[in-house]
């Protein structure tokens, strides 16, 4: 599906498969957390069932208004706990299938907000 062409200088999702997300200069075959302005192409979960709270310190470096993590092919909420990190900073949380999460965040960042997105990959269920 492709999504968005004009990248306005920032780091956009031009498409996803079930097992890739492709910005203009590269596919990520791996999880990885994205904003606006900066890549992390290695994210160390690999699945949802990975997922500690501690994973989210690279995200709430950047300073994000709103976080949208895409869960793989489904919509799955991880433990209130491994959220809590983002929560107690009173950073808005979203989380969402991974195909509506490079959606969203195409719509957020394009809307000049600071959302940092952190996804897996939709062939990886949870």
């Amino acid at each position: 599906m492709k999504l968005q062409l004009d990248t306005g200088g920032s780091h956009a999702i031009l498409s996803y498969t079930a097992t890739a997300i492709r910005l203009p200069t590269l596919s990520l075959e791996r999880s990885f957390i994205l904003c606006p302005d900066r890549l992390i192409a290695d994210w160390a979960p690999q699945t949802l069932a990975e997922l500690s709270p501690g994973h989210f310190d690279p995200v709430i470096a950047l300073d994000p208004e709103i976080v949208l993590l895409g869960t793989g092919a489904r919509l799955c909420f991880p433990a209130a706990s491994i959220l809590a990190p983002l929560r107690i900073r009173q950073i808005g949380v979203e989380v969402m299938d991974t195909p509506a999460a490079c959606r969203s965040y195409n719509v957020l960042s394009g809307e000049g907000r600071r959302v940092v997105a952190a996804f897996f990959m939709i062939h990886l269920n949870p």
